[in-house]
């Protein structure tokens, strides 16, 4: 009786045993198909960048003179991200539409009478970005990718961080945001490039509560005295950077600013810098680093 009670439990324990094996192999495969079934339409090139870190599968991409990932040579283009093609991207029967909080006024009732709902990263600055990565990576099962790309980023904020704390002033710092047409925006401690400044330790000259962007003056920006300037070519750089050197010439304000004496005024372009948060983050703030403490920031160029 004894021997038979033993077998029996035997023979339920290899039971349990194969039965949580089991079920875990069926976990994981259900996984691997909830992967294989997602069709995902990233509408910027931000989120390009991040799904090629976390090596999510993407059936549409934006139409952008950046350079695609090789992994999505493949993929639809689905038009530019101040407007991509609600048509296009209907066609491709996305399981998943993403685009940026930035970008979120200029999708309106198209989608909806498509029944779309886009998805709004924020990606307003490098906390933003590294929270963003890593609800991403739970939500699509690339936790080891996400703590790998949050990882790179961490490393580098913690090496500009050391560099500011060796310095008791911060470098007064105006960001410029060029539009095409021989304008611009002030960018404030708001936006994402504000806060590579911050990280890298600088102060933004021009501060705001909720406002990303600041229409420019004149006086202000002479009264701030910047000793660093910042100019963001977020749009057309083969127009706007020709238009800032211009407009630099032609303006006698910039003439006065401690920044154009001393040589110290930079242009931003992608896919280093951007208007929002991209996966270049680590690479944006050794090179802000440098700018600001020439002689003890970062090398990279």
């Amino acid at each position: 009786m004894k021997g038979s009670r033993k077998i029996a439990l035997i023979v339920l324990s290899i039971i349990l045993v194969v039965g949580g094996l089991a079920g875990l192999f069926m976990s994981h495969i259900g996984a691997s198909n909830h992967q294989k079934k997602a069709r995902i339409v990233a509408t910027t090139f931000a989120v390009v960048q991040i799904a090629d870190k976390l090596k999510l599968p993407l059936v549409g991409v934006p139409t952008t003179q950046n350079k695609i990932p090789t992994r999505y040579a493949h993929a639809a283009k689905v038009g530019n991200p101040m407007n991509p093609s609600v048509e296009k991207i209907a066609s491709l029967k996305p399981t998943a539409v993403y685009s940026v909080t930035t970008l979120q006024d200029q999708f309106g009732k198209a989608f909806k009478q498509r029944h779309i709902e886009p998805h709004f990263l924020d990606l307003t600055s490098v906390a933003k970005l590294k929270q963003t990565v890593g609800s991403m990576g739970q939500k699509y099962d690339r936790v080891t990718e996400a703590k790998a790309a949050v990882g790179e980023i961490n490393q580098a904020e913690s090496q500009v961080k050391k560099v500011a704390q060796k310095h008791a002033q911060k470098p007064r710092v105006l960001i410029l945001m060029g539009l095409p047409g021989a304008s611009y925006m002030i960018a404030t401690n708001q936006s994402y490039v504000g806060n590579l400044v911050a990280i890298a330790g600088g102060r933004n000259v021009f501060a705001s509560k909720s406002q990303e962007f600041i229409s420019p003056n004149d006086e202000a920006i002479k009264k701030a005295r910047p000793q660093v300037i910042l100019r963001l070519a977020h749009a057309l750089p083969n127009i706007v950077i020709p238009q800032f050197k211009s407009e630099f010439k032609s303006d006698p304000i910039w003439k006065t600013t401690p920044a154009v004496k001393s040589h110290r005024v930079y242009d931003l372009t992608e896919p280093n810098f951007d208007a929002t948060a991209n996966m270049k983050a680590s690479t944006a703030l050794k090179i802000v680093s440098n700018w600001l403490y020439p002689k003890e920031g970062s090398s990279a160029h």
